[in-house]
């Protein structure tokens, strides 16, 4: 990952070496955080303008045009600047300049005053003095009082990336430098709102770039190379994925992790008493409390039931019998409908209850990065022939990596092999052997992440130098076969898995 304007252009990286070396001669400070993803850039605020000119500049070069046209087309086309030589290559100039707004002439004084000494101003029907008349680079002219006001209401409704002539029917977008000079005489602050959101839409409108979403903000912004789903990881820490802006969730997709925060969200907080204290409908499934001492109870939806048994039932009854409700009799169809709701409880429960494990302990050993420092600095500060000790810096950093993969693989797997998302892409059996077999490298990991997180809790800062190097072995052992486990994972997930099935 590279600080955007910065000579060191390998701050941050993703690409981790698997070898034993690269265990222990990577000692980079990111190694205590965790990164994953493709390539990216990471845009600060000093860095904005730089990153922005670059690709003015190129712009600029190629279609020899001045910056605030070059500008008008990159915000048009959404500063995808492939996208806009394709649209060159396929339509021409003409017909990519007309799109965005950008008039196709040669040679025009951009901003000029008029020849006339009087000009009528079609806007406000006033003989105006030609001096206090600008023409835009379209050919049309108006007096600058009415300019301003025209400019000064695009600012404050937040258009002011692309301000189009007052004439009819005309599209062009007006001149920036125009727009400043004129709304910074009457209104210095909106003078610098415009230019500010000029700055900002490098980001705003670019689907290559997008905001640190952490809270509070950092202020910087992300540049990924390709966007293809991938997580990223910004100079303050926070890991994220690209393309929704929310934690970073790999193996699930977007839509994996949006369905599972919001049934978290929706009922893991009373998934215990629910268990206890409610039973579905056998309509709708929903679960239904008991508010009264009568066994017949109504759903919001309007379906009747036994609350003894969980049957569908009719409303009418008597102290003896309900209508159309046999309870002693057992009756297999009804039978089924009730335990569905139950069987999807417990499978949501079985799958939440080792995603927030996971979260728990990759939570629990954050907090161990503060002690594993003070813990090597003590080693350090010994008379012993061992001084690098990246290893442990580095299987640490493997741990967290690990640890976040293996907690996100259990809502993974609630939707890949569930009957929500995909019921129709894999055969029944199609689906039991990839389970079974994305179930086994799941397990395999999950013994190798608990041996790891366990080395890392011993107090090796008191061992002897014997011990230490035992350690170290067991450290880079667990750290390349848990990388390993991991890298087999995702192959599995996007090669095996997603192969069969179209994820949104």
């Amino acid at each position: 990952m590279e600080d955007y304007g910065s000579s060191d252009e390998d701050i941050y990286s993703s690409d981790q070496d698997d070898s034993f070396d690269g265990l222990e001669n990577d000692e980079t400070d990111s190694q205590w955080g965790s990164s994953t993803g493709n390539s990216c850039k990471v845009i600060t605020k000093e860095s904005l303008l730089v990153a922005q000119r670059e690709d003015l500049k190129r712009v600029m070069e190629m279609l020899s045009l001045r910056e605030h046209h070059a500008r008008t087309l990159l915000i048009h086309y959404r500063w995808d600047v492939v996208r806009l030589l394709a649209i060159l290559v396929e339509k021409g100039r003409s017909c990519l300049f007309t799109e965005a707004g950008v008039p196709d002439v040669d040679e025009v004084d951009f901003g000029s005053s008029v020849s006339s000494s009087t000009v009528t101003c079609d806007i406000c029907i006033e003989e105006v003095a030609g001096s206090v008349v600008t023409k835009m680079d379209c050919g049309h002219y108006f007096c600058n009082d009415c300019w301003t006001e025209h400019f000064i209401v695009k600012i404050k409704e937040g258009q002011s990336k692309r301000i189009r002539c007052m004439a009819h029917k005309c599209f062009a977008i007006c001149d920036e430098a125009v727009i400043r000079k004129l709304v910074s005489k009457r209104h210095p602050d909106l003078a610098e709102k415009f230019d500010r959101f000029l700055l900002e839409s490098y980001i705003e409108d670019n689907k290559m770039v997008k905001w640190c979403p952490s809270i509070p903000h950092c202020g910087n912004a992300i540049r990924v190379e390709t966007d293809e789903f991938c997580e990223v990881e910004c100079s303050c820490g926070l890991q994220f994925c690209f393309c929704c802006l929310s934690e970073a969730h790999s193996p699930c997709s977007c839509l994996m992790w949006e369905l599972w925060a919001k049934k978290c969200r929706d009922e893991s907080e009373t998934v215990n008493w629910i268990t206890v204290h409610t039973k579905p409908c056998p309509k709708c499934h929903k679960p239904v409390e008991k508010n009264g001492g009568c066994n017949l109870v109504s759903c919001i939806c309007g379906q009747a039931f036994c609350w003894l048994c969980g049957g569908a039932t009719g409303r009418d009854h008597t102290w003896s019998s309900i209508a159309g409700h046999s309870c002693g009799r057992y009756k297999e169809d009804q039978e089924k409908k009730s335990e569905r709701a139950k069987r999807d409880l417990y499978r949501y429960m079985h799958y939440h209850n080792r995603y927030k494990a996971h979260t728990d302990s990759f939570t629990q050993e954050s907090r161990l990065r503060e002690t594993i420092k003070e813990k090597v600095a003590k080693l350090e500060s010994k008379d012993s022939r061992l001084r690098d000790f990246s290893w442990v810096t580095n299987g640490l950093y493997r741990l967290f990596r690990s640890r976040r993969a293996l907690s996100f693989s259990y809502p993974f797997a609630f939707y890949m092999f569930g009957d929500d998302l995909f019921k129709d892409e894999m055969t029944k059996e199609e689906k039991e052997i990839k389970q079974h077999l994305f179930e086994d490298q799941q397990q395999q990991l999950e013994e190798n992440v608990e041996k790891l997180s366990k080395a890392f809790e011993e107090p090796f800062d008191e061992y002897e130098e014997a011990q230490i190097m035992e350690m170290r072995m067991q450290v880079l052992n667990l750290s390349v076969v848990t990388d390993t486990l991991c890298m087999n994972a995702s192959r599995m997930i996007y090669w095996e898995l997603y192969s069969s099935v179209v994820i949104i």
